[in-house]
């Protein structure tokens, strides 16, 4: 499966790192390809050197203004003209969604990935995964936006948050029908 993930290039601190490593090396030795922003530099090099050691294949998207910071060792590398080309080429190239970890640039791509299911542009399962809470925030919004009418579908329709890589993969798999 061609999984896409949006995370941070940011260089963070071990309570993310280690359990994006750990859900790296589930991805690589699950045959699965990450399918990533193509950085070489924090949490996606990270990401990329778990998959890659575990037996898995890289497919990188980066964008023009970063394109020095792109994987040179990816099996497969694209660079876009700006961010809305880039978001576009990530999902056409995914069978799944995962968002991990991030700032504003993670926000941006996991906003626009809902909206587009809630309209019907894709039917690819979608993951928060929410590492030491980090998106517990954001699934409180969702819920309220959800009880107050701002949702035309349920939630659990659109997301599904896990709490760590080995329920991430599993909720995968299964929408895959991979288990």
């Amino acid at each position: 499966m061609n999984i896409c993930v949006f995370l941070s290039a940011a260089d963070l601190d071990d309570r993310y790192t280690i359990p994006a490593r750990e859900f790296a090396e589930l991805l690589g030795r699950g045959g699965h390809t990450l399918v990533w922003g193509g950085s070489e530099s924090g949490l996606m090099k990270v990401v990329a050197d778990g998959v890659q050691a575990a037996g898995g294949r890289l497919v990188g998207v980066s964008v023009d203004f970063l394109a020095d910071k792109a994987r040179r060792n990816a099996d497969e590398m694209v660079i876009a003209r700006d961010l809305a080309e880039r978001k576009a080429l990530l999902l056409e190239k995914a069978d799944a969604v995962v968002i991990m970890v991030g700032g504003t640039g993670t926000l941006d791509e996991a906003t626009e990935i809902l909206e587009l299911k809630k309209h019907g542009k894709h039917t690819k399962p979608v993951v928060l995964l929410n590492t030491a809470g980090f998106y517990d925030g954001l699934r409180q919004q969702f819920q309220r936006m959800e009880d107050e009418g701002f949702l035309p579908v349920p939630l659990t329709d659109l997301v599904f948050f896990a709490k760590d890589g080995v329920g991430a993969l599993a909720y995968l798999e299964e929408s895959a029908g991979l288990q």
